[in-house]
């Protein structure tokens, strides 16, 4: 049996560095599929490439307005929310793989509820600054002041990524006793 109990320092490192990857993982997931539902499919505020703006790569936009244009941002939501799917089925099956170690009650972690939220702030960081600022494939809402919903949608990013770091640094996994 180890000498080190579930409550000290380096127990409580070792949970939520274990942690850290599958809640990252699949915060990430669950950043996009907010993304996906709320902003393409309920709001409607864009889709994956309807931008209207400046064409900064020599990507094709395709329009809502039509049928076609419409057919094809749904395709590619579809690939997105694939993505996010993907990355949500990866993070649940890491997280169960460190079940094994960890026997406590791993949901209500603070540790995995900050990683969560970290992995959504990293994706809203990385979809804002590749998609709608780089590429400029679509914004979180189109129309002469996009850049304000854009930059709203970054500091939501910057505050979840804060907020997790800081809600999984005060939290432990706890560990049965062997």
């Amino acid at each position: 049996m180890s000498t080190r109990t579930a409550g000290s320092p380096a127990a409580a490192g070792r949970s939520r560095g274990g942690i850290a990857l599958p809640g990252t993982v699949l915060g990430l997931g669950m950043g996009g599929f907010v993304d996906g539902i709320m902003l393409h499919q309920v709001l409607q505020w864009h889709h994956m490439l309807s931008s209207t703006g400046s064409d900064r790569l020599g990507l094709k936009r395709y329009s809502t307005k039509t049928v076609s244009g419409l057919e094809m941002n749904t395709v590619w939501d579809g690939f997105f929310h694939v993505f996010t799917w993907l990355c949500v089925l990866a993070g649940l099956a890491m997280l169960y793989a460190r079940l094994n170690e960890v026997h406590g009650p791993v949901w209500r972690s603070r540790g995995l509820w900050g990683w969560l939220a970290v992995g959504w702030g990293v994706f809203n960081l990385v979809e804002g600054i590749i998609d709608h600022e780089i590429l400029g494939i679509h914004h979180v809402r189109s129309g002469p002041n996009h850049i304000w919903w854009d930059l709203g949608f970054l500091a939501v990013g910057a505050l979840l990524v804060a907020g997790g770091w800081l809600l999984q640094r005060g939290g432990e996994i706890p560990r049965r006793e062997a």
